[in-house]
């Protein structure tokens, strides 16, 4: 069975980046937008990434523009905005595809493990799977769920 570490991603700035670099780490993967109703969940990521870093937590953010043509622009453009709108500092990829036909074989893994109320689709930005230290999918979240709600599922996996 396969874990998260076994996929490749594209970085920011367009490199390969294996998802093995985060082996051992407590993960929180996002699917995001800068235009979104939910944008403003950058300050509880950031603050959720603050409290547990130093305790082996990392957040994967991967801008996605598949609802609303909310995270328009470039991989640059967007970065930019989160870091000088929200000061993130958690690792952010190139934007991808989350369902359809151009889905990264990432988002099929993550959806295939765990399916939510709607199946294995995405229903909007901002839904989150927290990963043990594993490699394993233990939790997905709607978008509605702000990130301080999830604070006792992740401090239950540090």
């Amino acid at each position: 069975m396969a874990t998260i570490y076994d996929f490749t991603v594209k970085a920011q700035d367009g490199s390969d980046k294996s998802l093995a670099d985060y082996a051992g780490k407590v993960l929180l993967v996002v699917n995001t937008a800068t235009g979104c109703g939910f944008t403003p969940q950058y300050v509880g990521l950031q603050e959720l990434y603050d409290k547990y870093r130093d305790q082996g937590f990392e957040i994967l953010d991967f801008p996605c523009n598949q609802f609303g043509n909310q995270a328009p622009g470039s991989d640059d453009e967007i970065h930019e905005f989160c870091v000088g709108r929200f000061s993130m500092t958690f690792p952010q990829f190139s934007k991808i595809d989350v369902n359809g036909k151009d889905e990264d074989p990432l988002y099929t893994w993550l959806k295939s493990q765990k399916g939510g109320a709607l199946g294995s689709k995405i229903k909007w930005n901002f839904t989150k799977f927290l990963i043990d230290r594993q490699g394993n999918v233990v939790a997905r979240f709607a978008p509605n769920k702000e990130p301080k709600d999830i604070d006792a599922k992740v401090a239950e996996l540090i």
